[in-house]
This record gives C-alpha cells, sequence and structure tokens, in this order.
C-alpha cells in the first residue's frame, strides 16, 4: 500500500464507459439548468431569518462556554499526544500514528464532522483555549482594529501551506515533518491570536475556516440574532456572507483538488512531475489553482457584465456557489482513503509508541481492510460527489442571480454556467485519470 498518496490514488476501475460519464456529467449540468430557468423563476431557499428553532436546552448546550472548555481541552490533549508520538513514535512512518492523524482522520474527517455537526472546529478548537490561557499575557489586542480588512484572505495563506504540505512536499509523511508543522501551527496561530484577538481564528486560522465554509452545507444553522435553527443546507450556504477573501478559499480547495488528480497521471508522473521534487509540485499546485480562479473570475465576470452588474463584487457575490463544487470534489478525491486508509489510524492508537506487548484496544496486530468498501461504490461516490456537487452549484447561483437581479436570464447566468461543465468534465477526467 502507498503511505499517505495524494487522494485516493488512480482508479481506473469505473463501472461506466468514461466519455458516458463525462458526457452524462455535463449534461446533467445543462439540464439543471434549464430546468432551473423554467419552473425557478423566484427565490425559494429563504434568508438568514429561516429555519426551525431548536429546542433551547439543545440551545444553551451548543452555546455553554464550559463544554467548548471542555471539548477544547480535550483537543488540546489529543494534539498534544500526536505531538509527543511525532517526536519520540516509531521512526517507521507506517508505523506512527502521527501522520495517519494528520492527513487522514483529522483533515479528510473534519469535512463529515462539519457536515453533520456543523462548524466544529470553530467549537473544539485548542488553540482558542491556549489563547484564553496565554490572554493574560497582553493586555490589548494591537491588531485587532485591522483584522476586518483582511476578511478570509489569511485563512488562504494558512490553506495553501498545508495544501502545499500535504500535496507537494515530499517529506511530508516523515513524524519529524509532521512534529514541525504541529509546532509551528500552535506558535504562528497563537501569536497572531495574542496580536489581532481571538478573532483571528475564525478568519486566519486555515482549519476552522475550512470547517466553517464546509458546514454551510450542513443542516445547522444559525438566525441573525444567534438563535440555532435547523434548515435546507442551501439555505446555509445562500446565507453565506459575501466575506472578501471567500471565493479566494474555495478557488484554494478547488484548484488543490485539481492538482490533485493532475499529480496521479501518467502524463504528470512520466513528465513534469518525474522529479517528485518540490519545485515541480509547487510550480503544478499554483499552476492548477491559477487556472481555476482565472476561469471562476471569468465566469463570474462576464456574468456580471451581461447582467449589467458591477463586475468587482461578482467573484465574491457567487463564491458560495462554489462551496458545493468543492465539496463534491472533496469527497470524490478522499471517500476511499478516509475509509480504507483511515483504518491505520485506529490500529495503530492501540499503541502509539510502539511498546513492545502494549495493545490497548486489541486492534495492533489488525491488517487493514481494503474490501471494506468496493471499487464499484468508491466510483459511484465519486462520480456522484462531482454531479451533485454542481447541481447544487447551479442551483446556488441561480438563486443568487434571483436574489441581486429579480429577472435572472439564461444569458446573464451563461458563462458561469459553461465554467461549471468544463469544472465537472475535467475534474472527471483528472479524476479517473484521463
Amino acid at each position: 500500500m502507498t503511505l499517505l498518496a495524494h487522494g485516493v490514488g488512480s482508479r481506473t476501475d469505473l463501472p461506466i464507459p468514461l466519455g458516458l460519464a463525462l458526457y452524462g456529467a455535463g449534461a446533467a449540468i445543462l439540464i439543471s439548468f434549464a430546468a432551473l430557468l423554467l419552473f425557478w423563476r423566484s427565490p425559494r431557499l429563504g434568508g438568514p431569518e429561516s429555519g426551525r428553532a431548536l429546542p433551547s436546552a439543545v440551545q444553551r448546550f451548543a452555546d455553554s462556554a464550559g463544554v467548548r472548555r471542555t471539548l477544547q481541552a480535550i483537543t488540546l490533549a489529543l494534539l498534544a499526544l500526536v505531538l509527543a508520538v511525532a517526536l519520540a513514535g516509531p521512526e517507521d512512518t507506517s508505523r506512527n500514528l502521527a501522520p495517519w492523524v494528520l492527513y487522514v482522520t483529522f483533515w479528510v474527517g473534519l469535512v463529515p464532522a462539519s457536515l453533520l455537526l456543523g462548524p466544529v472546529w470553530r467549537v473544539v478548537n485548542p488553540l482558542r483555549l491556549v489563547h484564553r490561557l496565554l490572554g493574560g499575557l497582553v493586555r490589548s489586542a494591537p491588531g485587532a482594529g485591522r483584522l476586518p480588512a483582511l476578511g478570509l484572505w489569511p485563512a488562504t495563506i494558512s490553506l495553501v501551506a498545508f495544501l502545499w504540505l500535504e500535496l507537494v512536499y515530499p517529506a511530508r509523511s516523515d513524524p519529524g515533518t509532521v512534529a514541525v508543522f504541529l509546532l509551528a501551527y500552535v506558535v504562528v496561530h497563537t501569536g497572531l491570536a495574542l496580536w489581532f484577538g481571538e478573532g483571528w481564528f475564525a478568519a486566519g486560522d486555515g482549519f476552522e475556516v475550512y470547517s466553517s465554509v464546509i458546514a454551510r452545507l450542513s443542516p445547522w444553522g444559525r438566525r441573525p440574532d444567534g438563535r440555532l435553527v435547523l434548515r435546507n443546507p442551501l439555505t446555509n450556504a445562500t446565507a453565506t456572507p459575501e466575506t472578501p477573501g471567500l471565493a479566494a478559499v474555495v478557488v484554494v480547495l478547488l484548484g488543490s483538488t485539481a492538482f490533485d488528480g493532475l499529480s496521479r497521471t501518467v502524463w504528470w508522473q512520466t513528465g513534469p512531475g518525474s522529479a517528485n521534487d518540490s519545485l515541480s509540485g509547487t510550480l503544478g499546485l499554483a499552476s492548477s489553482i491559477a487556472l481555476v480562479a482565472g476561469l471562476y473570475l471569468l465566469g463570474t465576470r462576464l456574468s456580471g457584465r451581461l447582467a449589467e452588474q458591477p463586475t468587482g463584487i461578482q467573484p465574491r457575490r457567487y463564491a458560495a456557489t462554489v462551496i458545493p463544487i468543492a465539496l463534491g470534489y472533496t469527497v470524490a478525491h478522499y471517500f476511499s482513503l478516509l475509509f480504507l486508509d483511515g483504518q491505520t489510524t485506529w490500529i495503530l492508537a492501540s499503541n502509539p509508541f510502539g511498546t513492545p506487548g502494549l495493545d490497548l484496544f486489541g486492534t495492533y496486530g489488525n491488517v487493514v481492510d481494503l474490501t471494506a468498501v468496493s471499487p464499484d461504490t468508491i466510483a459511484y461516490v465519486q462520480v456522484g460527489g462531482v454531479i451533485t456537487g454542481h447541481v447544487a452549484g447551479v442551483t446556488l447561483a441561480h438563486e443568487r442571480a434571483l436574489l441581486s437581479e429579480r429577472h435572472a436570464r439564461a444569458s446573464d447566468q451563461l458563462p458561469l454556467v459553461v465554467v461549471m461543465v468544463l469544472f465537472t468534465v475535467g475534474g472527471l477526467g483528472l479524476l479517473f485519470g484521463f
């Protein structure tokens, strides 16, 4: 088994012809767009005030400072354990728990956790507790006034740094590399939080922003008054604030998954990426993100020009419509990684330091069950995730056009829809090594 390979590894055992999948995916986007124009003529998803309020007891539990501090303390203890294992655990990467926790259980598992529970990392983020404990060292946050103007751009930089480590750096799976990253993560973000205030985590911590962005497609939301509600996930996405930098975050997520697929193609492995060095990988990742950003900017600004809307605000206005697309690609790329390689975390957790004779949970002698998920299931989830994400993205784009223009015409939205079709076909082609 290849340890911590990019994404889920190439899969060419798609149970339907690749050409049929590509044409079918593109057709699904266009058909859904036509149906929206014919039958969805006014906003239907509701606004920030919509949703069914949850019982007061649930609200009190979710907002309890004591509950949050307890969860943050538990997460901090787990972070300390993973760091200790990275520093003092087995030197053999395949037997060291730390890389599997960071790249598989945490990074990939954060997606289903955020979809099911909402912005979970905001609640359990251990650095919020560290910041609170160290807050007495700084009387005030000198840079707090500048934070709103930064938007989510700091989180974009944070995400790019981690994605470069995950997808490019050749020694990413070495326990020592994981230890250095975790220490740097704690020191840098805690230091910046002391300067900018606790609000830094919601704007600059890439993991927290990633969780919050994915949670925009969870069934849990909040009204402007803070009331916790249950509502249509697409309504949550529609209510996403047009924060500066949000478009950059989703473009980075989408571009990085595109590079993940590209790096596993024969063309890349025998051509630009044959050296398997940081330079070629860095250029490939940067080019993939730049290409996605260019297409997105072209589609949104051209749509804005046709609709006679200010083109400068269009990328930010439609950023939330890309969230389900990025999520679809994430599910497609990491589904099997979580269910197959994710088993290694629970195997190694039974003996995190490789102590002879220790087997806390009776799983240390187990091997990964590669039959836990069939190739057909993986393939169907991959295709379904990409298509579902794009159909949801088209729906959100149409709703957003109705909210901003009130007379959404096909010609106004067509450039953005064409870009989404290109994303769909290109994404599936890369996913299956086309």
